[in-house]
């Protein structure tokens, strides 16, 4: 016999799944090339020293995801007694042709309604977008029936009114002034 008869066999080291590396999130995800500017880059690094977790960090903040998650839709006080509707990001919303959504912050939004529609045609067309959502879109029905719920509420009280508000065209060479319908609720 050989000295290395008695010896335990050494084992086959395991191997870690294709590239090399355990999973960073947990769940699904892929490599992108993303070109961002130096202060950006630097700025995600103040947030986390791993930039992809930084990222990913911000877009769960942004949409409510976080372990503080605020309301998908709100009513935030523009001045004394009057407050406007601000909605979340939504795929769906943005589907809805006389609907423009005015980001005000990162992932808020206010709703600016095109000339001749009002709030009664607005929870019209989110109401067919809803019975028209298949189940799998769980986050975005959530928001289009709590925004859906603040419109009814609003409107049955007599507390939604209309205002202007100023767009300009910047497609074109001269400046061109459109408005589209802002909409306001009140407290």
């Amino acid at each position: 016999m050989t000295p290395d008869a008695h010896a335990p066999k050494k084992q086959p080291a395991k191997r870690r799944p294709a590239g090399g590396r355990p999973p960073k999130f947990g769940v699904p995800s892929r490599a992108i090339t993303l070109t961002l500017p130096e202060e950006t880059l630097n700025d995600l690094l103040k947030i986390d020293r791993d930039r992809s977790q930084a990222i990913v960090k911000l877009t769960k903040s942004a949409l409510g995801k976080d372990e503080s998650p605020r309301s998908m839709v709100e009513v935030v006080e523009m001045v004394a007694d009057i407050g406007l509707l601000v909605v979340g990001p939504s795929a769906l919303l943005r589907r809805i042709p006389f609907l423009h959504l005015v980001e005000v912050s990162a992932g808020r939004y206010l709703m600016a309604l095109a000339p001749g529609n009002d709030v009664k045609s607005l929870e019209i067309a989110i109401t067919d977008i809803v019975d028209d959502l298949p189940e799998r879109e769980e986050r975005e029905r959530a928001l289009l029936l709590e925004l859906l719920g603040h419109l009814r509420k609003l409107r049955k009280k007599d507390r939604v009114s209309m205002a202007e508000l100023l767009f300009v065209s910047l497609k074109q060479v001269g400046v061109i002034a459109s408005t589209g319908i802002l909409q306001i609720a009140s407290f």
